[in-house]
């Protein structure tokens, strides 16, 4: 279901220092006539997507319960300012069972019929260690529904990022092999090659959604690396949102994907042409070799026979 477009009040309850730059992010897309964004999250089941949601509108917009399983529909929340709308579309986890929740993934899918798509969140742990089979089988399915190019407007967020990495490792370390083995997963999973993703790389950010979220002098949450995650997930955000790739329109076509009726159409024109030379034309051919020697009579050409005979 989508919620109906309200206030977003939930912007005040940000420190201020943290207001200033979410003001700022929101000025630099209205600027380039950017006045409605929508932002789809993606990923696995209990990975902190919704919560995720709630701290980008600054509120408790989607409920959350870790006693219960993700319901199968997606929620849309729609909060508005000073003329900007922002959609942020929560979405149930795609892995049921070990396998890809094909009734989620339809429901998401029609959803977001005649909707643009102008960010993906693709959300995962940073406290997940490692990086399996279903990791792709999620990229391969959301590759699948919406196209490689939905890659290009997307950005890993990794939640519970508020942790001591194991073996002593440095957390920026942690942080770097974890993005690089789940990043390997989206390549592989969406079959991507360095000419479909423009620009550089699909970037990677933490976050926090607990309370146990540390904070620094100017009030803002802030993770290990000294980083407020707050304003730097909307500023990653917002450079995907004006990266010059084109957002996504999801579409009957793009849903359904391609009629079966149309496959082949492109090589009608070539068959016509092979059929025209290799089979029409010596068929014309034989038709008047057949009609010329019957319009001559059997005595011409009974002294034509002799006639190259002879010669």
């Amino acid at each position: 279901m989508a919620s109906q477009i309200r206030e977003w009040s939930g912007i005040n309850t940000f420190a201020p220092a943290t207001q200033t730059k979410l003001f700022e992010l929101l000025g630099k897309l209205k600027q380039e006539d950017v006045n409605t964004l929508t932002i789809l999250v993606m990923g696995k089941g209990g990975v902190g997507k919704s919560s995720t949601v709630n701290s980008i509108i600054g509120e408790r917009a989607v409920s959350i319960s870790p006693f219960q399983s993700e319901g199968t529909r997606p929620v849309m929340v729609s909060r508005s300012r000073a003329g900007f709308t922002l959609n942020v579309i929560d979405t149930p986890g795609l892995i049921e069972g070990g396998y890809i929740n094909d009734v989620a993934l339809d429901n998401i899918k029609r959803f977001l019929l005649n909707k643009t798509i102008d960010v993906l969140l693709y959300v995962d742990r940073l406290d997940a260690y490692r990086v399996d089979n279903l990791d792709r089988e999620v990229v391969k399915a959301i590759t699948g529904s919406f196209g490689k190019g939905i890659w290009n407007k997307a950005l890993v967020v990794l939640t519970h990022a508020q942790l001591a990495p194991p073996d002593g490792l440095p957390y920026d370390e942690f942080f770097s092999k974890r993005s690089e083995a789940l990043l390997k997963a989206v390549r592989l999973g969406a079959g991507l090659k360095k000419a479909d993703v423009q620009g550089s790389a699909i970037p990677v950010v933490l976050v926090e959604n607990s309370g146990r979220c540390n904070k620094n002098e100017a009030d803002e949450k802030v993770l290990p690396n000294g980083i407020a995650w707050i304003p730097h997930l909307v500023q990653v955000i917002t450079d995907i949102a004006l990266n010059g790739s084109k957002s996504i329109f999801v579409d009957k076509a793009l849903i359904e994907g391609p009629n079966p009726n149309d496959r082949g159409k492109l090589l009608i024109p070539l068959i016509l042409v092979i059929q025209y030379f290799f089979a029409i034309k010596p068929i014309e051919r034989a038709i008047r070799n057949d009609i010329a020697k019957e319009s001559r009579p059997s005595w011409e050409l009974r002294d034509s026979d002799k006639f190259s005979r002879k010669f």
